[in-house]
């Protein structure tokens, strides 16, 4: 599987793509504002990352708004937040076959740019 789940307004993602040319790469690209995540595809996403909170952004500003940060939050709190607000998710989730790349992190990105350079 080669697949994008991104936000189609966020610069931070539009320059990632720029900046790696994975656009040219023939991805599926799936905007998480329009087409929501399914539990299928969270689950599948957690089963490659390791764990539901890997996936979850502690920047989106619903994770202030609701106060989470003086909450203690298991796996299954994580998933149910990412389902139920996009936000929440990590973005960029790139998956290339059996790999999976979460965030903007420099170091993520320059993953990334290895694995795209194999294929």
């Amino acid at each position: 599987m080669r697949k994008i789940y991104h936000l189609a307004t966020c610069t931070t993602c539009q320059a990632i793509f720029r900046d790696t040319g994975i656009a040219k790469k023939g991805f599926e690209m799936q905007d998480i504002k329009t087409e929501y995540i399914t539990p299928a595809q969270i689950d599948e996403m957690k089963k490659l990352s390791g764990s539901y909170e890997s996936l979850f952004s502690r920047r989106a500003i619903r994770y202030r708004e609701l106060g989470l940060k003086e909450k203690s939050l298991c796996e299954t709190d994580y998933r149910n937040l990412i389902l139920d607000e996009y936000t929440f998710l990590k973005r960029p989730v790139v998956i290339i076959d059996n790999q999976i790349f979460i965030g903007s992190e420099k170091k993520t990105i320059e993953a990334l740019k290895q694995a795209l350079a194999r294929m």
